[in-house]
């Protein structure tokens, strides 16, 4: 059981039930921290509105921002985050073979150098984020203008913080059973049961 109470999706307030839409609320499984979340409903509709803003005036590739989004929380063993899988990624070409090339992303033929130096920058910041110096910087800005590089540092503090945050909460109980198995670290790669879920 996850370690605060989970609200159940139709017992969440109407203004939190119409910043999801209505088809959000048939799938528990893809609502993740939310359900937590949702004890707030006014932090809740912040978080949505300023996710679905961040969202509409992305500039980065949604596949870039997916891959950058499970790397980081396999880092942070975020479980209710690695068993999604956002549509837009999905639609962009995110498939479970790619997620594979998460694994050893500086390895994976079928990641682009943009991809790998995001993937690199992603890397540090969730695990020794006082190692990233200018020579990270100077691989970013090879494939990316600075205020892609904004965009991509936004996206990284939002996945570490609020992953960070799911993983204490504990949040496991609606996911596929791989990620509710609390027996020892899982990864988002290898998974046939990923739930896609629509962007939150």
């Amino acid at each position: 059981m996850a370690r605060l109470a989970a609200v159940e999706p139709q017992a969440f307030a109407p203004s939190v039930q119409a910043e999801l839409g209505p088809g959000a609320l048939a799938d528990p499984q893809g609502l993740g921290l939310l359900r937590v979340l949702a004890q707030r409903p006014d932090l809740t509709t912040a978080f949505l509105a300023f996710r679905r803003e961040l969202t509409a005036a992305s500039c980065l590739p949604a596949r870039l921002v997916e891959l950058v989004r499970l790397r980081v929380a396999f880092h942070n063993q975020c479980r209710s985050c690695m068993a999604l899988r956002q549509a837009s990624g999905v639609d962009d070409g995110v498939t479970e073979e790619l997620v594979c090339s998460l694994e050893r992303p500086e390895e994976a033929p079928d990641l682009t150098p943009a991809e790998k130096a995001a993937l690199h920058y992603a890397d540090l910041v969730a695990t020794d984020h006082l190692a990233v110096d200018d020579a990270v910087f100077d691989r970013l800005r090879r494939h990316f203008s600075e205020p892609e590089v904004v965009e991509l540092g936004v996206h990284l503090a939002v996945f570490v913080g609020f992953g960070r945050l799911s993983a204490t909460w504990d949040i496991v109980d609606d996911l596929p059973e791989r990620y509710a198995d609390r027996t020892g670290p899982v990864t988002p790669w290898g998974a046939a049961d990923a739930v896609v879920a629509t962007e939150r």
